[in-house]
């Protein structure tokens, strides 16, 4: 698939803390004559071993809706303790998949005529980005959503280069977007900056009264029935059946990193979830029971990202990516990586196929990433072709 720099796959550790529209029929098992005529799995299973096997992560797993039904792959293990195979269903970190949710939330106040999109940031939380040449007067809700607001992000500072150091600690949202207006403004137009979408959370709150965490639940997880996606608040581990996840010490060994305080990452990257519940909010949001037309329209408006901060040919929307596929067309939705070791992507392709795909241990090598990331393609392309 597209190729990544081993700089951004270090810095998406920390860093980079996708979706499906597929009609709910696609859930359910085609007749068997249907079923013949799709492609075997063996590029997703190989694909799969390369990762566990090849790249030592310790597991993977697929699942995934498409014309030949839902179906799931697994390879590796999901507890090394106990042995525990890697499975689909467990619960996870997924990382800056929230931010999708909380894009969701802006998008449904801007239909609401609650908030609006090209207001700046000064009109609903005055003086709260006034720092260092930061301003808040210049920056858009919709600058905010789609990372070209121009804040750095507060990740980049040198304490997080040992994110371990820090598992144990609370934070506010306030705290860390004070830290992010401390550093040296980033180069570029578009700049990845997980800042931008705790300064959104802000916005949701003044503007409903609510918490964000609140507010996403009323509006996205509980009408959807998404019982196991959760915030895990100050809560360090992990309620109900889970995988457990991995990094690489700075000894160069594999740790667990399970246990974690995820309120750096609030609501650009605090949700647990399940690859299921992930794959039942892309339907509904891409299938428009969350968002009139225009504004799904506005999250689709992409510019050109940052090869560096995500890789070659991403495009970002309002909390949506795009990237290309190997067979044709592109696929919509959102990466996510916690420092403990859960990496999560979810995507919708052509024809409604769809994927949520997830790792218990980060990638640390340019090599896992590109075997990552052609699971994602394999997923998403190779599973659907009709046999010759």
């Amino acid at each position: 698939m597209a190729r990544f720099s081993l700089k951004s796959t270090l810095a998406s550790s920390v860093a980079a803390l996708v979706l499906a529209s597929a009609p709910a029929a696609l859930a359910r098992s085609l007749p068997p004559a249907a079923a013949e005529r799709c492609g075997p799995r063996d590029g997703v299973r190989e694909a799969l071993t390369r990762l566990t096997a090849d790249d030592r992560i310790a597991g993977a797993s697929v699942l995934a809706h498409g014309p030949c039904g839902r179906w799931t792959e697994a390879a590796g293990t999901a507890d090394l303790r106990t042995g525990r195979p890697m499975n689909a269903t467990d619960r996870l970190r997924v990382g800056s998949v929230t931010k999708t949710f909380t894009a969701t939330v802006v998008l449904q106040l801007a239909a609401e005529h609650r908030l609006t999109l090209d207001a700046t940031v000064d009109r609903y939380l005055p003086g709260l980005i006034d720092a260092h040449g930061y301003d808040g007067r210049r920056i858009t809700v919709r600058q905010l959503l789609c990372h070209t607001s121009g804040l750095a992000d507060y990740l980049d500072a040198p304490e997080w280069e040992h994110p371990e150091r820090l598992r144990y600690r609370h934070f506010e949202a306030a705290e860390l977007i004070a830290r992010a207006l401390q550093l040296p403004r980033p180069e570029g137009s578009w700049h990845y900056a997980t800042t931008n979408y705790l300064v959104l959370g802000l916005i949701v709150q003044k503007v409903t009264g609510h918490a964000p965490e609140d507010e996403i639940s009323r509006r996205v997880i509980r009408p959807l029935g998404l019982h196991d996606t959760s915030w895990p608040g100050d809560a360090t581990r992990l309620r109900g059946p889970h995988s457990h996840s991995y990094f690489t010490s700075g000894d160069g060994r594999r740790a667990d990193g399970t246990d974690w305080n995820m309120s750096f990452g609030g609501v650009g990257g605090a949700l647990v979830s399940t690859q299921g519940d992930l794959t039942r909010f892309a339907a509904a949001l891409l299938g428009g029971r969350l968002l009139p037309a225009a504004q799904l329209a506005e999250m689709e408006r992409t510019v050109a990202a940052d090869p560096d901060r995500l890789w070659p040919g991403a495009r970002y929307g309002l909390g949506l990516i795009s990237s290309p596929l190997s067979c044709g067309g592109v696929w919509w939705g959102h990466a996510g990586t916690v420092p403990g070791g859960h990496r999560v992507l979810v995507a919708v392709g052509p024809g409604g196929r769809s994927v949520a795909v997830a790792l218990n241990q980060v990638p640390d090598s340019l090599q896992a990433e590109l075997d990552f990331q052609d699971l994602v393609d394999t997923s998403l392309c190779d599973s659907e072709r009709t046999p010759a």
